[in-house]
């Protein structure tokens, strides 16, 4: 072989071993960790107890006029504990919490335009907040999405619609605009703006996922006052759930990407978790598909499945890249993913060596 040769060879080689001289995120295994029982589709909001039970509510578009919204309860093993008709409530349900150190668990029932303190065993609800009616009645147009507490338990509810955040104190009653911005509002695909939300660990700071812009907002908080709303990042490809761990990294469900988004508090990505990999044999996802809203337990994240053909909703633009996907899917999953952020690899040092670290 000649010298050329020889080279080419080594050039080839090392090309193989390091393709780009440049990180690649390592995604985790998403494991299926529960599925609905046949007849009920879309899960997307998501919480659990303090005994790892894990709760589901359903946005059933294609449900019937006049039936009630689901709960559905699993244990830690993901087996179903029980179905739970939320009486009173519209089909379309969002996001739902504890109120923090009570049982008292809060839903929002996007069909109705309010949040409901709902019995998890017997399905009774009562209405915890509305929104005002005067001087302007302001819930004609709310979509309300997802909630969030403070550390004195006042409750803060995204509104997708009117680009407004919401509050409430612990005790309920009627809400008050605790923000309004026009970075809280799209006109993008998905049609919804402010949409999951989340205190850092010094309640400091709330950020908000903006779906049809694909950002996360940040709103400075003084004196339980909010500051000025700026954007943090751009480009989460339909920034859905989001929740914060303890070093103050936001873990974003893109559901148009089906990915979880990682990103550090300056707002760089520092990892990607979970894909799609096609309609199993039953007509379940397997993998993320239109993943909605994401909660932690442990050494788990529990995700939503939405699977939501948005051509169906009757919301103007075209499919997205998931709807095709999704009109395949007729048994809706619950999927989990370890709870941890992978260090970048697929990085060549000045040998050509593999290693596997984060670059910062």
């Amino acid at each position: 072989m000649s010298a050329l040769g020889r080279v080419a060879v080594l050039l080839l080689t090392y090309l193989l071993l390091c393709p780009l001289n440049a990180a690649a995120f390592e995604r985790g295994e998403v494991e299926k960790f529960a599925m609905l029982p046949k007849g009920f589709g879309n899960p997307e909001g998501i919480t659990v107890d303090s005994h790892g039970n894990v709760y589901v509510t359903t946005f059933a578009v294609t449900a019937a006029t006049g039936t009630p919204g689901q709960l559905f309860v699993f244990s830690r093993q993901g087996h179903l504990q029980r179905r739970v008709p939320i009486i009173g409530s519209s089909n379309l349900l969002l996001g739902l919490d504890f109120l923090p150190h009570s049982e008292h668990l809060l839903v929002i029932d996007f069909g109705n335009k309010q949040v409901l303190k709902v019995n998890p065993w017997t399905g009774e609800s009562w209405v915890f907040a509305t929104l005002p009616t005067a001087p302007v009645d302001l819930r004609s147009g709310a979509g309300l999405n997802a909630l969030t507490f403070d550390n004195d338990r006042n409750v803060y509810i995204s509104d997708s619609f009117q680009g407004i955040i919401w509050k409430t104190g612990p005790d309920g009653g009627t809400s008050v605009a605790w923000v309004t911005d026009p970075l809280l509002t799209t006109t993008g695909v998905p049609g919804f703006g402010a949409n999951g939300l989340g205190f850092n660990k010094a309640f400091s700071t709330l950020f908000v996922a903006n779906t049809g812009n694909d950002t996360v907002v940040q709103i400075p908080v003084i004196g339980g006052n909010p500051g000025a709303p700026s954007v943090l990042t751009n480009s989460i490809n339909g920034a859905d759930g989001l929740i914060i761990d303890k070093d103050d990294n936001l873990w974003v469900a893109a559901n148009q990407a089906d990915e979880i988004v990682v990103i550090d508090k300056t707002g760089k990505a520092i990892a990607k978790l979970g894909d799609f990999d096609g309609i199993d044999k039953h007509g379940a996802p397997i993998g993320l598909l239109f993943p909605a809203s994401l909660v932690r337990f442990g050494e788990w994240i529990y995700i939503t499945n939405l699977s939501l053909d948005l051509r169906i909703t009757g919301m103007p633009g075209p499919q997205t890249v998931d709807s095709q996907w999704a009109a395949q899917v007729n048994s809706y999953t619950i999927s989990r993913i370890r709870a941890r952020i992978p260090r970048l690899s697929g990085l060549c040092d000045d040998h050509g060596h593999r290693r596997s670290e984060r670059c910062d």
